[in-house]
């Protein structure tokens, strides 16, 4: 950033609080991370902490209504007059305020900002709230794809394997894809939920086409997603994942789950979009993919549409247009 810019700026001292633990993969950490790197990049100093240990901070981001809801009191017990920002998750927007969950309601009516990853989330927000929200894209650095497998074609799917992200519903999707189609599909993620550990070992035992393959880190599992054919999210709800947009900024065809957080990186009008859980829909557009060129054509023309939503220089500036309007 130019110095003569960031001098002209009032320096900041910033908490970002998120439930993701130092190390964990989650994209709440690697949102509240990314943040860090972009309000620094700006002259401010930004901590990332799974609770807030009190401080004279300036300003307090906070990732997850529900979850950093005690963190969100303290901050306002504490510093009623200090800005506090609310990033919403996912399981925000689609879980606990679709319940009407007290805590999650309580942190948005606290915030004096509420940031949503993508446009379709302004539609779960309360009415009179909705003036304080504004839409950041999460952005990621431009990649370049690797060359493809040659032997058969490769569908990553990347994500934790717990209930929200409906994780092995490509797995079953193969049950509809004959065998002599040459469909490889790699799994990478956690397990978090003990039920999914027998149950991606029987998938692979009844066809070898699927394979789990844990959790990687994320150099690694970018070279898998950046050697793939296509990728495949299938969860149930979605704030805006961010392996999603990697896959934009690089250009690998996505086929996803029609859910709000997925329409909103995607756009509605997206051509890969398939009903949640519906496996035999999702294995119809495996196979057009896996057979047709011109499709794949078609998917990778749509996702080139939305790689100017995804540049770090427009997150940047979003992030710090939203701190700076606070003359503290």
């Amino acid at each position: 950033m130019d110095e003569k810019i960031k001098s002209t700026m009032a320096r900041k001292k910033i908490v970002i609080v998120t439930p993701a633990r130092e190390g964990t993969l989650h994209g709440n950490r690697t949102t509240a991370l990314r943040w860090a790197n972009h309000l620094c990049a700006a002259g401010h100093t930004a901590a990332v902490q799974t609770e807030w240990s009190g401080g004279d901070q300036d300003i307090m981001i906070a990732l997850h209504a529900t979850r950093s809801h005690d963190a969100i009191v303290a901050w306002k017990k504490t510093n009623c007059s200090k800005p506090l920002i609310l990033i919403m998750t996912g399981t925000d927007l689609y879980r606990d305020l679709a319940a009407n969950d007290i805590k999650t309601l309580a942190s948005l009516e606290m915030a004096d900002q509420i940031v949503l990853l993508q446009p379709e989330a302004l539609q779960c927000i309360p009415q009179h709230i909705r003036e304080r929200c504004r839409v950041i894209y999460q952005s990621i650095e431009p990649g370049k794809a690797l060359p493809k497998h040659l032997n058969c074609f490769m569908v990553t799917v990347i994500g934790h394997l717990r209930e929200e992200k409906d994780p092995l519903r490509t797995a079953y999707a193969l049950r509809h894809i004959p065998k002599s189609i040459p469909i490889k599909i790699m799994h990478l993620g956690m397990i978090m939920q003990e039920n999914f550990k027998t149950e991606v070992q029987r998938l692979f035992e009844e066809d070898g086409r699927y394979q789990w393959i844990g959790q990687r880190n994320h150099r690694n599992t970018l070279r898998w997603l950046a050697s793939s054919h296509l990728m495949v999210i299938t969860s149930i709800m979605e704030g805006g994942a961010h392996v999603v947009s990697e896959a934009i900024a690089l250009g690998i065809p996505v086929i996803a789950s029609d859910v709000a957080g997925n329409r909103g990186l995607l756009g509605n009008d997206y051509p890969g979009l398939f009903p949640v859980r519906d496996e035999q829909t999702l294995a119809k557009f495996l196979m057009r993919a896996q057979s047709d060129p011109s499709y794949m054509q078609q998917l990778t023309k749509a996702l080139s549409k939305r790689q100017e939503l995804i540049k770090p220089e427009r997150e940047f500036n979003a992030i710090n247009q939203l701190v700076e309007k606070y003359n503290l």
